[in-house]
């Protein structure tokens, strides 16, 4: 394959990965680096093609994030093959340790597809974003083509017989691909079926509301997710997800706890109800289509303050209204 052919197929792979499509890289960079070592290719060019494609696919999605903000990060949560709860832990993330999450966001499954757009969505300087993301490219891509340059002993020897059996070789990717796909599909439907549980349909909680039996409504949105999306149900308490463990003692276990929030299938609300009821708390129910089937029903809903979000995360409290 002449050289030209195999660094457009590199950058070709490594910008459809990062776009979302499930391509794997990662083993045509290895390869590249055992041919990089050998001579066959140049290092430098390798290199720089599959940052730049990195850097192009972040571009993309950061773009997407930046126009469509919340839209953009629930759309992916739906075809993403890794747990809806993905996009919250990734949000928290950013909470915690800012832009310097996309410098490792390529070498942890599920967040370096998240974590391009959820940077457009809150608005992070495109300048700031571009570096860290070609540091992040640098790093995966350089780790990649370094596992290529020490496995060079057993991956050329290989590379004849590979292109002999070309047809056996491209039919064996694609069953592992599809056996991947199958196993990562079968991952989240475990996910879903553990979160299975009793839901509260908007409706039902609008009625009860009306009705004066009002019952604990808690807001499980990470900080950023609130951010995005500056409504609530009115009257609701803010408890992010990952803070849930620590306000038992603040929730009442005699009056029903609704809790809801924006991901996909209510993946957020149902994870914290079962912390709830492995705690002993029974009148617990996510809500079902969270914050999102509210809004569609037409029921009122109360602004939250961009400034009143950060302190409400660490509060039992209900979030502060205008």
């Amino acid at each position: 394959m002449a050289v030209s052919t195999s660094l457009s197929v590199i950058f070709g792979n490594v910008l459809l990965e990062q776009l979302g499509v499930p391509v794997p890289a990662i083993p045509t960079l290895i390869v590249a680096g055992a041919l990089a070592a050998d001579g066959q290719l140049p290092v430098a060019a390798v290199g720089a093609l599959a940052v730049s494609a990195c850097v192009i696919g972040d571009a993309a999605w950061y773009t997407a994030g930046r126009l469509y903000g919340g839209r953009v990060m629930h759309l992916l949560c739906r075809i993403s093959l890794t747990p809806d709860i993905c996009v919250s832990q990734t949000q928290v993330s950013f909470e915690r340790h800012g832009a310097k999450v996309l410098i490792v966001a390529k070498l942890v499954p599920g967040l370096g597809l998240i974590t391009p757009p959820l940077a457009g969505a809150i608005r992070m300087s495109y300048p700031r974003f571009a570096l860290y993301s070609a540091l992040g490219a640098s790093l995966w891509v350089g780790a990649a083509l370094l596992a290529g340059l020490l496995l060079r002993g057993q991956i050329i020897p290989l590379l004849p017989r590979l292109r002999e059996f070309a047809q056996v070789a491209a039919a064996v990717v694609l069953a592992l691909l599809a056996a991947y796909i199958a196993y990562k599909w079968r991952e989240r439907r475990r996910f879903h079926a553990a979160l299975e549980m009793a839901r509260i349909s908007v409706e039902e909680l609008h009625g009860e509301m009306s009705a004066g039996t009002v019952p604990v409504v808690v807001d499980v949105r990470s900080v950023t997710a609130v951010t995005l999306a500056q409504q609530r149900i009115p009257g609701a308490l803010h408890v992010p997800l990952q803070e849930v463990s620590r306000h038992l003692d603040s929730l009442p276990r005699d009056r029903d706890v609704i809790l809801y929030c924006t991901c996909p299938n209510e993946a957020s609300a149902a994870q914290a109800a079962r912390v709830l009821m492995r705690q002993g708390f029974r009148r617990v129910r996510p809500l079902r289509g969270g914050l999102d089937a509210w809004i569609a029903a037409g029921y009122a809903v109360e602004e939250v303050p961009a400034t009143g979000s950060a302190a409400a995360a660490t509060t039992l409290a209900p979030l502060p209204t205008r």
